[in-house]
């Protein structure tokens, strides 16, 4: 797809979101009217308008992917959402749960009674319902299973077996097998008698007998190649393939880095059990990018938009404790200096400086580093080379920008100690951000966390503090 269609879709898609709050709106506003309103054909009226918009509301919702539904229901309050989400037909229930986001997830489930989660849940391949099946009811889950026939439960008790970052979680079970001794026409011959296949099928897996993998036929090997010749002669007998137990984002990775549609995965004896695909992948990238996003900024877990407040209190209040103590720890470290503040007024007009271009600098610095991790360029073992070359990068910025603030300082104030303080404050400070900007995330990473795990809170604290008593520091000593 072309910039120019990504574009156009996105810009159909705030369409159709505009035209669902518009008819939203346009049903409050008229039920609020006709109850105001009095007379013998007053509830036929309501009824009759009412109507119509839901008429109106389903007919805009059928003409929607279910991707494009869940981004819609992501983007409205409570309330709206509810009300659109009983519009959608049932037997779209299942793909739109798959699509939402989990929070948006768990509202919905909670609207849906256990007769509509059984239905939705029934339409699903084993591999979604090991996704769902966590954030249904106990009992939801029981009846499911006893209804799923032996394979399917076996398949979905397989999926739920491994840690939802294992690639045994994200596996696929609905793939094409061949043998290797038949030629390119009888695999044709096999794919019409199929007549639809499998979503992201680009290739077919060679199995012998016992199910073991001997390697894939690419569609286009299939199809450019004489029907007469044997699948052994054409395939690729050396795939990229998985284990259920791997690390699903390595997994992600070798997808973008091999540019794969999909891959099979193989247990310890090389037995094929199921398959990668690539939105899978996409949607585990793109999961993780969050993540990262909302562990730097100091939350918790993925949260509603439009959650109540409890909810999103729950889900912020820890980062915002610690921020609170490490600002206290700044105050006190700005205290400790109220008299040299008071004899040179100068000095409070200038240490917000030093200390946000330390909480910037630091900030770049461990961004970097935690991309360079997530992407396993680096490890624990290369600190102290990223620490030299962040440390270098520091000191050349300190000694250019702090010499810049520093003329400033002295054409504002007619000091030129006050500039050479200046210049030292804000060199001396970028050095702290650039060792805490390396060391934080390799810290956290020994310790087997997250290296973006409050990352951001962490630094800012460490610069502000760091800089303030550094700049202070050195104005009391030089300048008092």
């Amino acid at each position: 797809m072309t910039e120019v269609e990504v574009k156009k879709t996105q810009e159909s898609l705030q369409d159709r979101l505009a035209q669902v709050v518009e008819l939203l709106h346009r049903q409050r506003v008229v039920e609020d009217l006709t109850h105001r309103q009095e007379g013998p054909h007053h509830d036929r009226v309501e009824n009759l308008v009412h109507r119509q918009n839901l008429v109106e509301l389903q007919r805009k919702l059928d003409d929607l992917h279910s991707a494009d539904v869940a981004y819609i229901l992501e983007a409205l309050p409570l309330d709206d959402r509810l009300t659109l989400w009983q519009l959608v037909k049932a037997d779209r229930d299942g793909d739109i749960l798959l699509e939402v986001s989990d929070s948006v997830r768990e509202t919905l489930i909670a609207d849906m009674d256990d007769h509509e989660l059984l239905a939705a849940a029934k339409e699903m391949d084993a591999d979604e319902l090991a996704d769902l099946a966590p954030e249904l009811p106990r009992d939801v889950v029981h009846e499911l299973m006893e209804a799923l026939d032996g394979q399917q439960r076996e398949r979905v008790r397989s999926a739920l077996s491994y840690d939802e970052e294992q690639v045994g979680a994200l596996m696929d079970f609905e793939m094409v097998t061949i043998r290797e001794d038949v030629s390119l026409e009888v695999v044709l011959r096999y794919l019409r008698r199929l007549k639809e296949l499998p979503g992201h099928t680009d290739k077919l897996f060679v199995v012998d007998y016992e199910g073991i993998l001997k390697g894939v036929l690419p569609i286009k090997r299939l199809l450019v190649n004489d029907p007469d010749k044997k699948v052994a002669d054409v395939m690729a007998s050396d795939p990229v393939s998985f284990h259920p137990d791997e690390d699903a984002y390595d997994a992600a990775q070798a997808f973008e880095r091999y540019d794969l549609i999909s891959a099979p995965v193989v247990d310890k004896n090389g037995k094929l059990i199921g398959r990668l695909t690539i939105d899978e992948m996409v949607d585990l990238i793109r999961e993780e990018s969050e993540s990262e996003v909302l562990n730097m900024a100091g939350l918790r877990e993925e949260e509603d938009i439009f959650a109540s407040v409890w909810k999103s209190l729950r889900n912020r209040w820890a980062w915002l404790a610690i921020n609170l103590i490490t600002a206290f720890i700044a105050s006190r470290v700005i205290g400790l200096f109220e008299g040299s503040i008071e004899k040179l007024v100068a000095l409070a007009a200038l240490m917000p400086i030093v200390a946000g271009i330390g909480g910037n600098s630091g900030n770049q610095t461990i961004t970097m580093i935690v991309r360079a991790m997530a992407l396993d360029q680096v490890s624990t073992g290369h600190g102290s080379r990223l620490l030299r070359k962040e440390l270098a990068v520091a000191l050349i910025n300190g000694l250019v920008w702090g010499g810049v603030i520093g003329i400033v300082a002295y054409l504002l104030y007619g000091s030129w100690s006050l500039g050479v303080v200046m210049t030292a404050a804000m060199t001396l400070n970028l050095l702290l951000a650039a060792l805490m900007g390396v060391l934080i995330p390799m810290t956290l990473v020994r310790l087997g966390r997250d290296p973006a795990m409050g990352a951001s809170v962490m630094i800012t604290a460490m610069t502000d503090s760091g800089g303030f008593f550094i700049f202070l520091g050195l104005a009391t000593i030089f300048l008092l």
